[in-house]
């Protein structure tokens, strides 16, 4: 298991965090997705043999975040 942080502009409210965690969670592979508002930084730990991080960070640019 393999946790990574992610600095991600452009999420602002609860919808943001949803919509992020929502989408992320879902990928199989991926264990725990926890977005921090405050620090605009999302916590993913996952299967590095199921999922990559480049899919991860696809995954959030589609629900229209940008990643650093």
């Amino acid at each position: 298991m393999q946790t990574v942080t992610l600095n991600v502009q452009g999420m602002s409210c609860g919808h943001c965090v949803n919509a992020v965690e929502g989408s992320v969670g879902k990928l199989e592979g991926v264990n725990e997705v926890k977005v921090n508002l405050s620090t605009a930084q999302v916590d993913v730990s996952f299967n590095e043999s199921q999922v990559s991080i480049e899919k991860i960070k696809e995954t959030i640019e589609e629900q229209g975040y940008d990643v650093k």
